[in-house]
Formats: structure tokens, C-alpha cells, sequence
């Protein structure tokens, strides 16, 4: 079986994310999506809730799993026996540091990396920027997921 990681923070997941997992989707049998726990960040969601959001929003794939991880994303693969990672690329300079992850975690475990380029629509899109500017009460529903978009305004709401 084919399988392959989609890791991140996704706080919150947005178009772009799924635009990746959807496209890995159709290239692995089995495309394990990672919420990556820091605990150095404070996240606008929880992980259970990050989780439940991604499983709701990638649920028509068929064969995505979701799960979190604290640790080193090599350690993930190595305990579920994944060699590939992948990863969006939205700019010359995610590449940079990109390029650097990936030769560390082949050092690492010799788990490749493989580097989709975003889709244009996408290419500026991050979720630091979606919450920030639905903070500032921009219009973000066409960069999210409805479910996601939803329970960001619930939540951006309650802090009100």
C-alpha cells in the first residue's frame, strides 16, 4: 500500500490545505493527515477540534486519516511506516525552508519528500493570515471549508 503524510498545524485547515490532502489522495492508497502538536503556540482551536474539522471536511475522500502527533514528524512515519511526506509549496520561499525539512528528515529516516506546487488561488493563503484577517472581520468564507469557516466565525465570535 501506498501511503503518505500531509502534516501541519492546520489552525484552522483552509482551501489550500485540502487542496493538497485532496490532490495526495488521489496518488496514496492511504494519506495520513498529522496535526502537529507545539506546545510553544496557543492554537485558535484545539487539536481535538482541528482534528474533528479536517475529518468532517475530508470525509468523501475515502482515504484519509487524521490523527495528531508530538514529536518529530520523522518518528510519526517511522511508527506507521510512511516514506513519503507532502508538502505545498506556495512560494520560492517556502522552498528554502522547506528544502532544508526535507533533507533533515531524509537524513534523519530516509523518508522522501515530495513538493506539490499550491494551486494559483491559493498561493498567498495561510492560516495566520485567514485568522487574522477574519479577526479584523474580513470576508474569509471562500478561502475555508463552510464547516470551517463556520466554527471560525463561532469562534472568533465568542471572543467577541
Amino acid at each position: 500500500m501506498r501511503r503518505a503524510v500531509c502534516p501541519g498545524s492546520f489552525d484552522p485547515i483552509t482551501n489550500g490545505h485540502l487542496d493538497i490532502i485532496a490532490r495526495a489522495s488521489k496518488l496514496y492508497d492511504v494519506v495520513h493527515v498529522a496535526v502537529m502538536i507545539n506546545q510553544s503556540k496557543q492554537g485558535l482551536f484545539t487539536v481535538d477540534e482541528r482534528m474533528a474539522l479536517i475529518r468532517e471536511v475530508t470525509s468523501d475522500y475515502g482515504n484519509v486519516v487524521v490523527e495528531s502527533h508530538h514529536g518529530l514528524l520523522v518518528d510519526f512515519c517511522k511508527e506507521r511506516d510512511i516514506p513519503a511526506i507532502v508538502k505545498g509549496l506556495r512560494a520560492v520561499s517556502d522552498f528554502d525552508y522547506e528544502l532544508q525539512m526535507a533533507q533533515m528528515n531524509n537524513g534523519l529516516s530516509g523518508v522522501e519528500t515530495l513538493f506539490v506546487p499550491t494551486n494559483p488561488t491559493y498561493s498567498f493563503l495561510s492560516s495566520s493570515l485567514v485568522k487574522e484577517v477574519a479577526a479584523w472581520g474580513g470576508d474569509v468564507s471562500h478561502l475555508l471549508p463552510e464547516p470551517v469557516h463556520r466554527a471560525l466565525a463561532g469562534r472568533l465570535a465568542e471572543r467577541g
